[in-house]
């Protein structure tokens, strides 16, 4: 059997769940990366998985897949870079283990990410998110949780992975209304509610009754909605309100998008909550 195949396997059980206690978004990240990896392996020497050796992974290689995750799969150089951070993490676990390959390790860890210029933010004026949130229909089930999706996302900036794991019992609307959630970094998040977004959540919390541990938003059978189904409503409502605001249609929005809203209530990095009561000032991000 070669080295690779039980390094492989105590990348993820010892270093990354064992040690590093790693999220299990990291683990399918880092899993679908070393898939792609082995698969253009195999392409490239003719070895099925289990017969590659870490020897076989050497700085050419890797090179070479990493131009063809830009060129011929269509990624992106951030999600280039991310694929490489992930071989980064796997080789400098290898030198700990195989220091018989310390010198194609070191080359492999030599390859630079590479730089490209960041994009200008999108962010979404008054009058468009205005728009955007009355684009639901909410004379129908799915129009209400819509429309009480994103009004939450707008007000609070929560991540779409937060929004979609928010509890019922995460959600506080009693006195000093906010939601309280583990956001990314496994970092505690309490996020104070205005009194608009309270009465909406109010509304919809009495609609789609359940138990403490149920999913604030939910499919109609229940389930939870999954990143791409936010998108995909998102990209609906987003087309409805651009023919009440032009400005919408040139503009290609994202859940990421909405947490850029800039009538002060909410401003990334910087958070700016008006709490009634309490002067505006800015709180840091995390």
């Amino acid at each position: 059997m070669s080295s690779l195949a039980p390094t492989l396997q105590a990348f993820f059980t010892d270093r990354l769940i064992g040690q590093r206690q790693a999220s299990s978004h990291t683990i399918a990240a880092y899993r679908d990366t070393c898939k792609l990896l082995l698969t253009f392996a195999e392409q490239r020497t003719g070895k099925p998985p289990c017969r590659l050796d870490i020897a076989d992974l050497d700085a050419p290689l890797v090179g070479a897949f990493l131009d063809h995750l830009e060129h011929d799969r269509g990624n992106s150089v951030r999600t280039r870079n991310a694929r490489l951070a992930a071989v980064h993490s796997l080789f400098r676990y290898a030198a700990l283990t195989h220091p018989q390959h310390a010198a194609i390790i070191q080359r492999v860890l030599a390859i630079p990410p590479k730089r490209f210029n960041q994009a200008l933010i999108t962010y979404l004026t008054d009058p468009e998110t205005e728009a955007l949130l009355a684009a639901p229909d909410q004379t129908t089930w799915t129009g209400r949780r819509d429309h009480a999706l994103f009004t939450l996302a707008v007000h609070t900036g929560l991540r779409v992975s937060e929004l979609i794991c928010l509890t019922r019992n995460e959600v506080h609307l009693g006195h000093g209304s906010h939601v309280s959630c583990v956001g990314k970094g496994r970092k505690q998040r309490v996020t104070p509610l205005t009194a608009e977004v309270t009465a909406v959540l109010r509304a919809w919390l009495a609609e789609h009754t359940g138990p403490p541990t149920a999913a604030v938003f939910t499919t109609r059978r229940g389930n939870r909605l999954s990143p791409d189904a936010v998108q995909q409503r998102l990209n609906k409502h987003a087309a409805t309100a651009a023919r009440r605001c032009p400005s919408l249609a040139g503009k290609k929005i994202s859940p990421h998008v909405l947490r850029h809203y800039v009538d002060g209530w909410v401003m990334w990095p910087v958070r700016v909550f008006p709490l009634a009561g309490v002067p505006r000032g800015p709180v840091p991000a995390t």
